[in-house]
């Protein structure tokens, strides 16, 4: 059961061949086995989720179907839960309990879902491995000396190990993609709007957007249906008419056209990552799709503005937890030093103070017209490069991550070194496009993920692509050994 599909297990529990009580037992007794040495999650309702468990085996037993009803799943520990814990991996709200559920929680909740935990992260969603929460690193299955990815790393290291069928992640500039790759997953960030924010804790507002990560693009596609949909709440939800994200996933590729960026095959791509994305690749031809060599000029722009962006609503967005006001209002502070001294008192860890502190500057007077207007144009120009490319293809392929899974403290002390994990995914956010992580290899016995980023609202498409190169290959049903 532990590898099963979502849609096995909903068939199995339909067909009674197995209760939501046992499925759920069966993954809480793993997290207990198995978590102590992952740390993939900060809380664990046991009571609660065999509660929910018997109440879907009710429905069930009452002719109830859906296809999620009774299933388990973790949500990343930003997303708000009525009356369980909600930290964000930070020691500012390790003991804040929501007073309600995010519009994600409450939709899996609707379909019938059975709430397993919360997912360990990186503080406020601020990193790229993990190593950030306050409740310490989380442990890749695959080599526990590595770092899962970050800031979903809990999300992905629960899945990959099994302790939990699927789980949601935010994204905001790779932050469900990048982990997904280095823990060998399917992980989807949707275009930005179709899955609402409301109860889902700020990182930058602009770019964050919340979406599901399992095992498979059908898992993925399953759970859009669930979480996808409009929510007056958020400003920025989209009322848009609803989508069956299954309904074709098993559409021939033969016309498909891949566009290869230019930029993306260059420089920086560990070998072994280079081998197996070639090889995805070769596998689509065999597939029937085509390929096409397309450029985006301003990629190579992406980390510096996404730098100057994501730190800048950041810091607006934190200030809010206590009415200290960062960012365009910093001269009520006095100097950065000021600053800097009051994130520390207030139990900030050392990324985010360095965000605060970046995103203070490019704000306040004399620097805003220098560094954030200019990173928004930036990012115009981003977007204007994926549109022209779109003209010459249906979806764009690369490399999810220029490497595998990197060992703890390998990049901690290069703050740069870290932010370039993320250089082929940062623009898909600064864009507002749909971008999805599958396994395709491994490289030093690690996972390598491609990535498959499509137009916009092109999600549908996207894990038609995945799904079908899945049915082709085995990548993404592999387990760490040590894990079962």
């Amino acid at each position: 059961m532990i590898n099963a599909s979502l849609k096995e297990l909903g068939a199995a529990l339909a067909q009674k061949r197995i209760s939501s009580v046992e499925l759920t037992t069966l993954f809480l007794d793993r997290i207990e086995k198995l978590n102590p040495a992952l740390n993939a999650f900060v809380s664990v309702g046991r009571d609660q989720a065999l509660r929910q468990a018997a109440a879907a085996d009710r429905k069930v037993g009452a002719g109830g179907t859906a296809p999620l009803l009774g299933i388990p799943l973790a949500h990343k520990d930003i997303f708000c839960t009525a009356g369980r814990p909600t930290t964000c991996g930070s020691k500012m709200l390790a003991n804040f309990v929501s007073p309600y559920d995010a519009h994600v929680v409450e939709r899996l909740d609707a379909a019938g879902m059975v709430l397993l935990g919360k997912c360990n992260m990186d503080e406020f969603a601020m990193g790229s491995s993990n190593e950030t929460s306050f409740f310490g690193p989380v442990k890749n299955p695959w080599n526990p000396a590595c770092v899962p990815g970050g800031s979903s790393g809990g999300s992905a290291a629960a899945v990959a190990a099994r302790l939990a069928p699927a789980a949601t992640g935010t994204d905001t500039g790779g932050s469900i993609r990048q982990p997904a790759a280095l823990c060998g997953l399917t992980g989807l960030k949707p275009t930005y709007g179709v899955v609402s924010r409301y109860g889902m804790i700020a990182f930058a507002s602009s770019l964050d957007q919340g979406g599901p990560m399992a095992k498979s693009a059908e898992d993925c596609a399953l759970l859009l249906n669930a979480m996808a949909g409009f929510d007056a709440r958020d400003s920025t939800s989209l009322e848009r008419p609803a989508e069956d994200y299954c309904g074709d996933l098993d559409k021939p590729l033969a016309g498909l056209r891949i566009g290869l960026p230019k930029e993306f095959f260059g420089a920086g791509m560990d070998a072994g990552v280079r081998a197996a994305v070639e090889a995805a690749i070769a596998e689509y031809r065999k597939l029937g799709a085509t390929t096409v060599e397309v450029s985006l000029p301003n990629s190579g722009l992406s980390v510096p503005a996404y730098y100057v962006i994501a730190p800048a609503e950041a810091s607006s967005n934190l200030s809010r937890f206590d009415g200290v006001r960062y960012g365009h209002r910093a001269a009520e502070y006095g100097d950065l030093n000021d600053m800097y001294e009051k994130s520390r008192a207030e139990g900030f860890g050392a990324e985010v103070k360095r965000r605060i502190l970046i995103g203070a500057y490019v704000l306040s007077h004399g620097y805003y017209d220098a560094y954030y207007l200019k990173a928004q144009k930036i990012r115009r120009l981003i977007a204007a490069d994926f549109r022209e490319a779109f003209k010459a293809c249906d979806v764009v392929m690369g490399p999810t991550a220029p490497s595998v899974a990197f060992a703890f403290g390998a990049k901690s002390a290069d703050p740069v070194q870290m932010y370039l994990s993320d250089i082929y995914t940062i623009a898909v956010n600064l864009a507002g496009l749909p971008g999805l992580s599958i396994p395709c290899g491994f490289d030093k016995e690690l996972p390598v993920g491609l990535q498959i980023v499509g137009p916009w609202f092109g999600e549908a498409r996207m894990l038609n692509v995945a799904h079908r190169y899945q049915q082709a290959t085995d990548w993404h049903v592999r387990m760490p050994e040590e894990m079962k």
